[in-house]
């Protein structure tokens, strides 16, 4: 959508220059990694996809017309009331993959829909999330996973042109459903927004797969989002309206790398509305002004898709940007091929010392909810940990390791709650346990933050302390603080492991090093843990383990005292640790640059 002035965006172009010769070749075998790596569907599933769809939209004109003639309209003003679907996210932007969900929106008057949809043939996995930000439905339609979000405009018909970019469609609308309706309007801003939509797919298809291959790619956890990774390309794109994909994502890397952050980045002009509604402004909200890497979205109300990040999740994906960066210069120089871009992370070879937070329920279902509740305030977490002396970033790992253990007895149900799953317990199945007295599954969601530990400075004497009491007795607080919160029935974990104790299933077959045998020292075994866990073994109330610990407290193995508190332990930190996240001002970090004659100060510039 082009404005007054001859470019997209809220800045001139840093160049209108064509690609040239050596950048239309890496784009080629750009594109022949990315279909190597798996990242285009099949001709069939595009086509399975499209007729889930469409089978969709006839279910919600289906929905809305048995809907008006309940309420005594004709069944020919039933019919004409319409109903209307929307897709956002990577399938409206055109860079889903194998398996990815279908984002959809549907327009409709705000009714039951859940109880229609689960009559619906080849629906499975029927599931109501009332209680999120913006409520969802989860199914799957013929093997498609789609989410279907709902919104109910103030119109007594849904014409099948309505387009959702009218700001005076939110009036009168209560606000879960102005937030239902910002996805698809932002997807169709940002299409709207870029010189050349083939080459933003291509572009975001590449940086898309890279985020999700260095575990940066979370909104929940303090990275970003998929939406932030379409706005930044986009924006990208914008400051290099004619060039192709291999341009685009070798500029990428390089301005988002020098990117005067908290200067936000903008794909046009922030604009008020027709809505009593909080706008995007640091300098009317104290809230705003702490975003550290705002990226925001182009359509009204403006709101900032990346308010998560934290100190940590930004010096990490700041590393990650120059990372790109230097790899992409070799590929166009030739001394680098494509795929070292998408290579693995290395989160769990990275520290010596790791945070295991493990949420654990006796039911499938809760677990769901509970896991979910638990992983959403690791942010919390990572937050507190950033204020702890001695600690140089909390890197949180971008997702949960899902495990069910089948237990038959108080002990073993204590144990897996705790993490120490014995290979007894990891090789039985649920056949095992069947008709015995007692016996159940146990549900383990586990999630694992990094923690980078500054280097001894030279000259200093004795051994230092670590106390992180605070951050995860404050942490456990927290998440017990969910209104649906059980104590009999929900177990919430954290712990200190040292690299070497991480379990198998974080690692992919062959990935990890053989295990060196260590000497166990004595009253250094299992009890660093902060055990709030379930009660037992069918996660039902059980005196034996209701007591509350305190959570860990120290760095490495640490032992309880008779009350229940743990002391500060010594630590000897690893070096090499440090100096991926030195100050970026630092003689060794050499600054990415931009080919001679491109200023990446244009593209922050005011206008």
């Amino acid at each position: 959508m082009a404005n007054e002035k001859s470019y997209l965006g809220v800045t001139p172009p840093i160049s209108t220059a064509e690609s040239n010769e050596r950048e239309k070749e890496v784009t080629i075998t750009l594109m022949e990694e990315l279909r190597r790596q798996g990242t285009f569907e099949s001709e069939e599933e595009a086509r399975t996809r499209e007729l889930v769809l469409g089978r969709v939209s006839a279910l919600v004109k289906k929905f809305v017309k048995q809907v008006g003639m309940k309420r005594g309209l004709s069944e020919a003003a039933a019919s004409a009331a319409g109903g209307k679907i929307f897709t956002f996210g990577s399938y409206r932007l055109g860079v889903h993959g194998p398996g990815s969900d279908i984002d959809t929106l549907c327009v409709v008057p705000k009714h039951e829909f859940e109880s229609m949809l689960r009559e619906f043939e080849g629906a499975t996995e029927v599931a109501g999330v009332p209680e999120a930000y913006v409520p969802i439905i989860t199914a799957s339609i013929n093997g498609i996973p789609i989410d279907l979000s709902m919104a109910r405009l103030a119109l007594s018909t849904i014409p099948e042109d309505l387009s959702l970019q009218d700001d005076n469609l939110l009036r009168n609308i209560d606000e879960r459903c102005v937030r239902s309706l910002g996805g698809s309007r932002v997807a169709n801003a940002i299409l709207e927004l870029v010189p050349n939509v083939e080459v933003f797919r291509d572009s975001l298809r590449c940086i898309k797969l890279w985020a999700q291959r260095r575990a940066i790619y979370s909104n929940v956890n303090g990275f970003f989002g998929g939406v932030a990774w379409a706005m930044l390309v986009a924006r990208i794109c914008q400051l290099y309206p004619n060039a192709i994909a291999g341009a685009i994502v070798s500029r990428f890397f390089i301005i988002m790398y020098q990117w005067s952050w908290p200067q936000p980045v903008l794909l046009k002009q922030i604009e008020e509305g027709p809505l009593q509604v909080k706008v995007w402004n640091p300098k009317l909200y104290p809230a705003d002004r702490s975003h550290r890497m705002p990226i925001i979205t182009p359509t009204y109300p403006a709101m900032c898709a990346t308010h998560n990040v934290t100190a940590s999740t930004q010096k990490i994906t700041t590393e990650e940007f120059k990372r790109g960066s230097d790899i992409v210069d070799k590929v166009i120089v030739g001394s680098a091929s494509w795929s070292e871009l998408f290579t693995k992370h290395d989160f769990f070879h990275k520290y010596r010392y790791y945070l295991q937070i493990i949420a654990s329920t006796g039911n499938a279902d809760l677990q769901i909810k509970w896991s979910g509740t638990v992983e959403s305030r690791i942010r919390q977490l990572v937050m507190k940990l950033e204020y702890v002396d001695s600690l140089l970033l909390a890197h949180p790992f971008v997702k949960g390791f899902e495990q069910v253990s089948y237990c038959v007895s108080d002990e073993e149900v204590r144990a897996v709650a705790q993490g120490d799953i014995s290979e007894t317990i990891a090789k039985r199945k649920k056949e095992d346990i069947e008709g015995k007295e007692g016996a159940g599954p146990v549900y383990t969601t586990t999630f694992y933050v990094g923690l980078a530990v500054e280097p001894k400075q030279p000259g200093s004497v004795g051994p230092r302390k670590l106390d992180i009491s605070y951050p995860t007795t404050e942490f456990t607080k927290l998440v017990k603080m969910w209104e649906k919160f059980d104590e009999s029935t929900m177990g919430i974990v954290v712990r200190n492991i040292r690299s070497s104790s991480l379990p198998d299933n974080v690692f992919d077959p062959g990935e990890r090093q053989p295990k060196q045998v260590q000497k166990r020292t004595k009253g250094s075994n299992k009890s660093n843990t902060s055990p709030e866990m379930p009660s037992s073994k069918r996660i039902r109330t059980s005196n034996s383990a209701s007591k509350e610990q305190q959570p860990v407290t120290s760095i490495p193995n640490a032992t309880s005292n008779t009350n229940g508190s743990k002391p500060p332990l010594s630590i000897t930190p690893v070096v090499e640790t440090a100096g991926a996240f030195a100050p970026k001002g630092s003689s060794a970090i050499k600054s990415p640059q931009l080919p001679l004659g491109e200023n990446a100060a244009i593209a922050t510039s005011v206008q």
